[in-house]
């Protein structure tokens, strides 16, 4: 049996769990999200506590028992304290700055990047080269925080770009002179 699908997801106080036909909904206070569940596994909640469990031992069932737990897991977590990525922007006149719930990103091109925030996710800029993506679907949050980055990569030689704040730049020697 799944070592993480076997385990029950705890539900903390003031977080309401709903089954409603092949969804299971998870919300405390305006903050709601919602996942399917798979017909091959089976979702419970007894005792503020979420069991997931399988219908066979197929593979294909084994592999979604762990993943529907972790799934729902993250929903709960979510709702409860929102997930965050921190941004670091290196660079030469590379900045960024909020205006309403658009990040708008000056990364030495002709014009600024403008991203505007999904429902859901919010954006926080401490300083102008910090960046904080922050919500309560842990896809969504890693997603954003990637499309951030995307904008303009760590250059492997200078280090000027977007970077995670847990990443470790190893930069490279340049060109040495014909001797």
């Amino acid at each position: 049996m799944s070592r993480i699908g076997k385990m029950p997801v705890e539900i903390p106080p003031g977080v309401e769990a709903k089954l409603d036909g092949e969804f299971i909904n998870i919300k405390k206070d305006k903050i709601e999200l919602s996942q399917r569940i798979h017909p091959l596994v089976d979702v419970e909640i007894k005792d503020q506590m979420i069991v997931v469990t399988r219908k066979n031992d197929q593979k294909e069932s084994k592999s979604l028992h762990g993943l529907t737990r972790s799934l729902i897991n993250n929903m709960v977590q979510g709702v409860n304290e929102p997930f965050t990525k921190n941004l670091d922007v290196q660079g030469t006149g590379y900045r960024a700055q909020l205006n309403g719930n658009i990040l708008s990103l000056t990364l030495g091109l002709s014009h600024p990047v403008e991203i505007e925030a999904p429902e859901g996710i919010t954006f926080e800029v401490p300083a102008p080269n910090r960046i904080v993506v922050k919500g309560a679907d842990k896809q969504l949050v890693g997603e954003t925080a990637a499309r951030i980055r995307a904008q303009r990569l760590p250059n492997p030689y200078k280090g000027k770009g977007i970077k995670y704040d847990y990443e470790v730049l190893r930069l490279k020697e340049g060109k040495t002179g014909a001797k």
